[in-house]
């Protein structure tokens, strides 16, 4: 799915300071596989996500996606990658406060020029598979945080993306809704043979993973054991 060489991304901070956010990140990203990422705030963990996710370059470097070299395909080309292949899950939702559930979930499916009447009928039907065939009309600011997070898990899967890329989903949620979401993201995640890259500084979150990697100093390492998948 992925294969990373010596990337690295600098930010300039003021007119005399460089921030190396990533320090040669070397890393293989399996088809199907499960990812958790952990390591320190300000260590370069939502950096390496933007840059498996197509929102950003790296300095130096390639980024194997699918054989493609994300590093050095034009602006015209990745939002195309983006919006056929990539699905994003954040920390804040994300939603569009003015848009029901469904307009929502909707949103991903723009881009893709999908007639009106599809995308409605395909935004319905995922938000229905997560529980919220009665939500459809309602605003983010009418959900919970755990029903807003669905709405988000739903507009980045109803493009049936190859792989999930996921900010600290559970950072804004209480610990049964946090176990909630993750047991459903593990459901989908089995069922639909995804690629799943997961930050999270939560451990018990990172051991239901296959894989743990640290980020520390913009560099990745491999962590502790996580659980073993049958």
């Amino acid at each position: 799915m992925y294969k990373l060489t010596g990337v690295t991304k600098d930010y300039q901070k003021g007119r005399h300071m460089t921030v190396h956010a990533l320090a040669g990140v070397d890393l293989v990203i399996g088809d199907g596989e499960w990812l958790a990422i952990q390591g320190p705030t300000g260590h370069g963990k939502t950096t390496l996500l933007q840059i498996l996710g197509a929102l950003d370059r790296p300095t130096s470097g390639s980024v194997l996606f699918q054989g493609m070299d994300l590093a050095v395909m034009s602006e015209r080309e990745l939002p195309g990658v983006r919006a056929a292949s990539i699905g994003f899950i954040f920390q804040t939702f994300n939603l569009i406060p003015t848009l029901t559930a469904q307009e929502n979930v909707e949103t991903a499916l723009v881009p893709l020029r999908t007639p009106a009447a599809r995308r409605r009928e395909r935004a319905a039907a995922a938000l229905a598979g997560l529980g919220l065939s009665d939500r459809l009309g309602h605003l983010p600011g009418e959900l919970s945080g755990g029903e807003q997070q669905r709405v988000a898990i739903a507009r980045a899967l109803v493009k049936e993306p190859k792989v999930v890329l996921a900010d600290e989903p559970t950072g804004n949620l209480d610990e049964d809704t946090r176990d909630e979401i993750i047991s459903l993201l593990e459901r989908l995640w089995r069922e639909r043979g995804l690629t799943l890259v997961l930050v999270t500084h939560d451990s018990s979150i990172a051991r239901r993973a296959q894989r743990i990697a640290i980020m520390r100093n913009g560099r990745i390492s491999a962590g502790p054991a996580a659980r073993r998948v049958a």
